[in-house]
């Protein structure tokens, strides 16, 4: 008996000390000094801006004499977040501002509650009335509306898949330093650097999503989503998805793991062209020991190159009138120039508001001394969204992909069967 009482007393210890951050203060109260605490979901991992989450987080509590924001990072990416944010839901609660990643706008929408940033802007702050108007081109604002055509959220992070390139080892190979420009060239390139080094060729990122997927595909022609039914096993996609499984399973260039693994084989130089997200410009120019450079994505032979708008929104799920006004506050030291700059230097995402790469005291300098940032700005113009799957079948489409992009790269299932497979699993969901 007093064993059992022990556990119970232990797990309640346990229980309260993860509701509090380091100095003890609790989302949804105040600390001694009058500041309403709320919570900062984010899907930081220090590799790839988690250090800039915290000193924004710990800038802004400095000099806010109202608000204190208590960071959580949430792993497993956005689905991650959002399966944490089924059990939060679930038990009447929720944090004030949250990170939603694009391919989960739909499904975080129709599924939870939120508040418009103008509906508490115009409710509590009205010198901010035209705030979002000012600052954000119309066509990036458009990107956090769902389909209903309301403002979920405020785009935060906007980035594109780039491909990041091993020079020393290209030209140890023999090929053109400035890497391929095409999928076709690339496949080329990697069994070249396998033959002359023993090294791998590429590696495409393996996180919870399938954002670069998406990439591959949709640049040869397919289609992820069409008129709300999944459309990515068309022929084209077929084809897409057989390249990367030949590169992984027959011809031995491309390395099949997980996304942080990936990315450190890069950075260790026993990759010599990695395709992910800008967003990891920082970690792989501060820790690369080669010369290295970001180029842009590779196209398909005669075709326009399509690339989802990776990264994510940030959202008002705060539930009482005071965490909200607390949440704009936050929200809006964010989206200063001075914040936004910092959060580009520590991540690489490409600025989503005007006026951040021309000012002074935001962009202007670091533009012209960080050149791996280039590829990404070029591209933008190839950016579609995300595809985010409608209604409650959000989470379980995404997983679905995941698994089969596991089976199809460990070699259970062959492309051409379950590409069409997982098409009819999900349009079965969405019915």
């Amino acid at each position: 008996m007093k064993s059992i009482l022990k556990l119970i007393c232990f797990m309640a210890i346990c229980l309260v000390m993860a509701a509090c951050n380091n100095k003890g203060e609790t989302a949804g109260t105040t600390t001694e000094d009058g500041k309403t605490v709320i919570e900062y979901w984010h899907v930081n991992a220090e590799t790839q801006g988690g250090q800039t989450v915290k000193k924004l987080v710990d800038d802004f509590n400095a000099q806010s004499d109202t608000v204190e924001v208590v960071a959580k990072y949430n792993p497993d990416m956005y689905k991650g977040l959002m399966q944490n944010l089924q059990a939060e839901a679930a038990a009447g609660k929720a944090p004030a501002v949250i990170q939603v990643g694009w391919s989960f706008l739909n499904y975080f929408a129709d599924n939870f509650q939120y508040i418009e940033p103008q509906a508490v802007i115009d409710q509590h702050f009205p010198e901010d009335t035209t705030f979002l108007q000012d600052n954000f081109l119309s066509n990036v604002l458009d990107l956090a509306k769902n389909e209903a055509g309301q403002q979920v959220g405020i785009p935060y992070s906007l980035s594109s898949p780039v491909l990041y390139i091993n020079r020393d080892l290209l030209r140890e190979s023999g090929l053109d330093e400035n890497g391929p420009k095409t999928w076709e060239e690339l496949k080329e390139f990697a069994k070249v650097i396998k033959e002359q080094t023993g090294k791998y060729g590429f590696y495409m990122q393996e996180p919870a999503d399938n954002w670069a997927t998406q990439a591959l595909l949709e640049s040869n022609g397919a289609k992820f989503i069409t008129d709300g039914k999944a459309t990515f096993a068309s022929q084209e996609g077929i084809q897409a998805y057989q390249l990367l499984a030949d590169m992984v399973l027959e011809d031995q260039t491309s390395l099949h793991i997980g996304w942080d693994q990936g990315i450190q084989s890069f950075i260790d130089g026993n990759v010599a062209m990695a395709y992910t997200t800008i967003a990891q410009r920082a970690n792989i120019q501060n820790n690369a020991r080669f010369d290295v450079a970001a180029v842009k994505s590779p196209a398909w032979e005669g075709k326009q190159v399509k690339l989802p708008a990776g990264g994510a929104m940030l959202a008002i799920t705060a539930l009482t009138e005071e965490e909200q006004k607390a949440a704009w506050e936050f929200l809006k030291y964010l989206y200063s120039v001075e914040s936004i700059a910092e959060w580009t230097k520590g991540t690489g995402y490409v600025p989503p508001r005007e006026g951040v790469a021309e000012a002074e005291n935001g962009l202007k300098s670091y533009l012209a001394e960080n050149e791996m940032m280039n590829a990404a700005i070029e591209q933008m113009g190839g950016v579609v969204p995300w595809a985010s799957f409608p209604g409650d079948a959000g989470l379980q489409a995404e997983q679905l992909l995941l698994d089969v992009r596991d089976q199809i790269l460990g070699g259970s299932v062959t492309v051409e069967d379950g590409l069409p497979a997982t098409e009819d699993k999900i349009n079965e969901l969405l019915k």
